[in-house]
């Protein structure tokens, strides 16, 4: 009679060895997400399903500064070795960085009496911009930490966000959806746009076309038109907030990161509804989005994870670092994009080496190719995960975008 119990066994130490030498000899590919299982040999009950995280993400070697409070956002010097953080107490950090020497610390500023919600190198790297929940926005000189200018009520509610569109106009978005953008020679508003209900989460500048995108905890995406001022489309209300946004595929696509961590694409131009849904990374809620080229972005999850995925086709091409066990608030790249900066709910400012992160990214490891034999890479864009309900984003902790504004906005206030 035929031994079905042994012959299953004799399979199984086979897959097993194969998997094995396969992670000897690959083991970046073999990246998992946290809800990925690896199969284990039991001697004694065959074959068992583990749920422990083995080989999770392989160890990278990073620079780590202990910031001593939690950190809302980070940015690098746009030509030198710095990088400043706004921190949740309302103090501003800047560092010096190097490759395999210790980061130093520079300057440490009492920004704002509230949280540092935002921070930008402005006007070529010589000063520092902040915006705050005391409705302020700061100018600090890079080389005294010394306060240039400070522009008190600009906005009528908390500022989140403060990104730069030209060298001549930058823009603010508030904890009650008001979005405004200042003209920095005329040091005047020139547009106002009540684009949302809730907080502003993100913003990106479509400069071809003079668009001002934004996502809000509302859970819509917003189109402005800064020519005609006034809001030129806006998203039917999604299942949950969103909490990032790039613009990818040379302008076609627009990317919004969520809080059950489903990746909205809306085609543009159509911007009613969105046209693709990658469900990959959830039900971790995607915080920080950060465009690599046009055809990757990286992300920064509430699991910790920091991730290389790629759209259309989308594709988790891979994990690429794990910053901690805590939601990624932030990603960076530093001015010669030789570092990646990341923050999280930790008090931990950690810098890696993008070339390292990204020598594997060639191959493509989606969460369900982990686990099952015969999953097409390709995803079915329909399905979608059960939702979480997380409740509301906390508006204290708001994310940040990029700012390279003028200086010159804040000389004469």
């Amino acid at each position: 009679m035929y031994n079905y119990e042994n012959a299953i066994s004799i399979y199984c130490f086979a897959v097993c060895t194969l998997i094995q030498a396969a992670r000897l000899t690959f083991p970046s590919f073999l990246l998992q997400s946290s809800h990925s299982y690896c199969w284990r040999l039991d001697w004694r009950n065959s074959l068992h399903l583990s749920s422990k995280l083995e080989g999770f993400v392989e160890k990278r070697e990073e620079m780590e500064i202990d910031l001593g409070k939690n950190a809302f956002d980070i940015d690098f010097h746009p030509s030198r070795d710095l990088i400043t953080a706004g921190l949740i107490d309302g103090n501003l950090h800047l560092y010096r960085y190097s490759a395999n020497v210790k980061p130093q610390r520079l300057l440490k500023v009492r920004a704002h009496t509230e949280s540092c919600r935002a921070v930008r190198f402005i006007n070529d790297g010589q000063a520092i911009v902040t915006c705050s929940p005391d409705k302020s926005i700061l100018s600090t000189d890079v080389e005294t930490g010394s306060a240039i200018a400070r522009l008190e009520d600009a906005h009528s509610a908390a500022i989140n966000r403060l990104i730069n569109l030209s060298e001549a106009t930058i823009a603010t978005g508030d904890d009650e959806g008001c979005i405004k953008v200042w003209d920095t020679r005329q040091r005047t508003c020139c547009n106002t746009f009540a684009a949302h209900q809730e907080y502003v989460s993100d913003m990106y500048y479509a400069s071809d076309s003079m668009k001002l995108l934004g996502t809000s905890g509302d859970g819509t995406l917003s189109v402005c038109n800064l020519r005609r001022n006034k809001v030129q489309a806006q998203s039917e209300f999604s299942e949950d907030e969103l909490l990032s946004v790039v613009l990818m595929k040379n302008g076609q696509k627009v990317v919004c990161g969520s809080q059950t961590g489903t990746l909205l694409l809306y085609s543009w131009g159509c911007f009613k509804d969105c046209s693709d849904r990658f469900v990959d990374l959830s039900p971790n809620s995607v915080d920080a989005l950060l465009k690599l080229d046009e055809d990757r972005i990286i992300t920064g999850s509430e699991n910790g994870l920091i991730s290389l995925v790629g759209i259309l086709p989308n594709r988790i091409i891979q994990p690429i670092a794990e910053h901690s066990e805590y939601p990624v608030e932030r990603l960076a790249f530093s001015h010669n994009r030789k570092f990646l900066g990341s923050i999280a709910h930790d008090e931990m400012l950690k810098l890696w080496d993008l070339d390292e992160l990204l020598q594997d990214s060639g191959k493509t490891l989606t969460s369900q190719d982990a686990v099952a034999d015969g999953d097409s890479d390709e995803m079915d864009l329909e399905i979608s995960h059960p939702k979480i309900n997380k409740g509301t984003k906390r508006k204290s902790a708001s994310k940040g975008t990029d700012l390279n504004g003028s200086g010159s906005f804040f000389a004469d206030l």
